[in-house]
């Protein structure tokens, strides 16, 4: 390597650093209101485990001073920095806040076995009463004068069927020891149709809110709840105006005429409030309209201790957004730093094995005819990981029936044709056998995983991430379909035009797999224990809305490595896909190509649903719901990873250092931001 190329790679290696303190120092700063509070992330026993939360504290708050809190929980899959936005306004304007993590998720970890068939309802239902039980025994928190907790619970999404059952039980409680722990209620993006299967329903919900103040943020376009008829149908994204159903105008204790954003007071003396920004599902965390809204509630629903609080601070003064994207710069900091690492690493003398020489790039000659079959098949693949992309999140319908029947034909039609070929051409009848034999082998693969799909990555205590297992599936299915029709490309058309096995990189010296997977491992460990210490630093960790890199347990290793030699198989064949076609392209074209070839029918598929969502109050599937906001944090983690699949390709020569890494990093970062089902049974 030359001396201006070593001088390149210790710039990468410094910008990286520079952006990750930076961001991480801003991000501090904004998430302590400038040091007027302070951030500590916390633990503690309950009777069902151990809850995690990072608690926001006034500096002025303690035991001469308590102050009234706020429990914030997140939604399924999330954990407690998605609740930065209303973790730091209000404690800004004067109270302590815990944004909590629920059971299963993030640092907290439920201590009971349970089935998989129950899993789902073992943890929400009692994650926040928990916290509650827990803050409510803390001197720094205010009780009234006859021990009332002063204590608000507020959640999004699960974390708002959390904070329905914290309150039901709190009120069951009140009937025994007449002391109500929780003072008011939030519940956000969530309305009562999850709660009532164990017995939770809307009239027991508001009876057992009594004379709380309670809000609901129930967003005109939220991707699960607020209409009951749409739900009966399972196609629940849709336009809503919750206000107008049944349930809606109960709530607020049936007003004449009831109109969004207006408090209303109830016989009971307690006030009520629907807000409904026009705002998808998980657009409430990352929403400076649902953060007013926030804002708004609690500064009415506290208002009798203005004089412990800062209320003055007007609903439109936020900051929360400005710690959001300092992380994003730590986050882009974050994402460098592996691929500075790696080109130090290869210079020493054992990872120096993970790099070979170049390979040669495919210029071979292909007529007009072949080269609109090779595109259009390139064109299925690209358009293939959307287009199936519903199907097989959820295993079910046509396309499932498509797939089984297509690889049962291309394996005949390969049987057939290959055959055919060798007798006629027996100059070529090695190579034919070859590419047939391998056909039908990915056709059989395909037809297996088709075949066996609802035994495959089912949720149990080895696959024990049920989001992880969908997206698995999915990756799978869509590295067989790219590789057969690789292969398919390969043998019938690339080859006869010149092209050989080598130009795809992967016909490599097992020293240098075993080289390039150890240099990798030392890579990832190394940027992890970057990101270690900044949250023991700064307590942050680096994320832009719901895509995020944080800090994991012994649980979510354990997961994630029982997932990355599966995840392998994806990073894999995409690396070498990939490469094959853009290497072609020089610049910043290859790029381009290879970000469409990887995620781009996923961004038409994103662009569609919601597009068509908001221009006609239907999506373009109103039945996927979680699987569409899974791309949130799908689309940019392929993103990167074809950054990653492009660049070490070029510096390494090879295909294994780019899937080693995206294997490893992607699927940690995934572990680590999901549902861990730890003691299923």
């Amino acid at each position: 390597m030359s001396t201006s190329r070593k001088d390149n790679v210790k710039k990468l290696l410094v910008i990286s650093l520079v952006l990750i303190i930076l961001g991480s120092f801003l991000a501090h700063m904004f998430n302590t209101s400038f040091y007027k509070v302070k951030v500590t992330r916390i633990k503690f026993k309950t009777e069902n485990g151990t809850l995690s939360g990072l608690l926001y504290m006034p500096k002025d708050a303690n035991s001469n001073n308590p102050k009234p809190t706020i429990i914030t929980t997140h939604g399924y899959l999330n954990s407690a920095e998605m609740q930065d936005a209303g973790a730091i306004e209000m404690s800004r304007r004067g109270f302590i806040v815990l944004a909590l993590d629920m059971y299963e998720h993030g640092h907290s970890l439920y201590g009971k076995e349970y089935k998989a068939s129950s899993a789902f309802f073992t943890f929400w239902p009692v994650s926040l009463y928990d916290a509650v039980q827990y803050m409510y025994k803390q001197n720094y928190v205010l009780k009234d004068e006859k021990g009332n907790g002063i204590i608000a619970v507020a959640g999004h999404s699960m974390g708002g069927f959390s904070t329905t059952m914290a309150i039901v039980r709190d009120e069951q409680d009140f009937a025994q020891t007449g002391i109500r722990k929780i003072y008011a209620g939030l519940p956000m993006a969530s309305d009562y149709s999850i709660s009532s299967y164990i017995g939770v329903t809307a009239d027991v919900a508001f009876q057992a809110y009594g004379p709380r103040p309670i809000g609901i943020v129930a967003a005109h376009y939220d991707d699960f709840f607020f209409d009951p008829e749409a739900r009966k149908t399972g196609e629940t994204v849709v336009f809503k105006d919750y206000i107008k159903t049944t349930e809606g105008q109960a709530f607020l204790g049936n007003p004449p005429a009831p109109k969004q954003d207006t408090f209303y007071t109830l016989k009971n003396g307690s006030i009520r409030v629907i807000f409904e920004p026009y705002e998808i599902h998980p657009w409430n965390h990352f929403s400076y309209t649902t953060t007013g809204h926030q804002i708004e509630f609690y500064s009415r629903a506290f208002a009798k201790y203005a004089d412990l609080l800062n209320l003055d601070l007007s609903k439109t003064n936020q900051i929360w957004f400005l710690k959001e994207y300092s992380e994003f710069i730590a986050l882009i900091g974050f994402f460098m730093l592996p691929i500075a690492l790696i080109l130090l690493l290869i210079k020493l003398p054992f990872f120096s094995l993970s790099k070979t020489t170049p390979v040669e790039i495919f210029k071979g000659s292909i007529s007009k005819k072949s080269g609109i079959v090779l595109w259009s098949l390139t064109i299925f693949a690209i358009s293939f990981p959307a287009l199936f992309f519903p199907t097989l999140m959820d295993k079910t319908g046509l396309g499932m029936a498509i797939l089984k029947y297509a690889s049962i034909t291309l394996m005949i039609a390969a049987t057939v044709i290959g055959l055919i070929v060798a007798f006629k051409r027996k100059e070529k009848a090695k190579s034919t056998i070859l590419g047939t034999i391998l056909i039908i082998l990915a056709n059989l693969s395909l037809l297996l995983t088709i075949i066996y799909s609802n035994k495959m990555f089912k949720l149990n205590s080895y696959f024990n991430q049920p989001t992880t297992n969908q997206i698995l599936y999915w990756a799978i299915v869509v590295a067989e379909v790219v590789l057969i029709i690789e292969l398919i490309n390969y043998f019938t058309i690339k080859k006869p035009a010149g092209a050989n096995s080598k130009q795809y990189g992967f016909l490599v010296n097992p020293k240098t797999i075993v080289a390039s997977l150890i240099t990798v491992i030392f890579a990832v460990f190394l940027s992890y224990l970057v990101l270690y210490i900044v949250d023991a630093v700064f307590k942050t960790d680096f994320r832009i809305w719901t895509w995020a890199v944080k800090t994991f347990e012994t649980w979510h290793l354990s997961a994630a490595l029982r997932y990355i030699p599966l995840y392998f198989i994806f990073y894999f064949v995409m690396t070498v896909v990939v490469n094959a076609l853009s290497n072609q392209f020089k610049g910043w074209k290859g790029y381009v190509i290879a970000f469409v070839q990887m995620f781009g029918g996923l961004v038409v598929y994103l662009s569609l649903h919601y597009g068509l969502l908001f221009a006609t109050g239907r999506a373009f599937c109103p039945d996927q719901s979680l699987t569409s906001i899974l791309l949130f944090a799908l689309i940019p983690t392929l993103l990167v990873a074809t950054v990653y699949m492009k660049y070490l390709f070029k510096k390494t020569g090879n295909v294994y250092t780019a899937a080693f890494l995206n294997a490893i990093l992607m699927t940690m970062i995934t572990a680590a931001n999901t549902i861990t089902y730890v003691n299923l049974k």
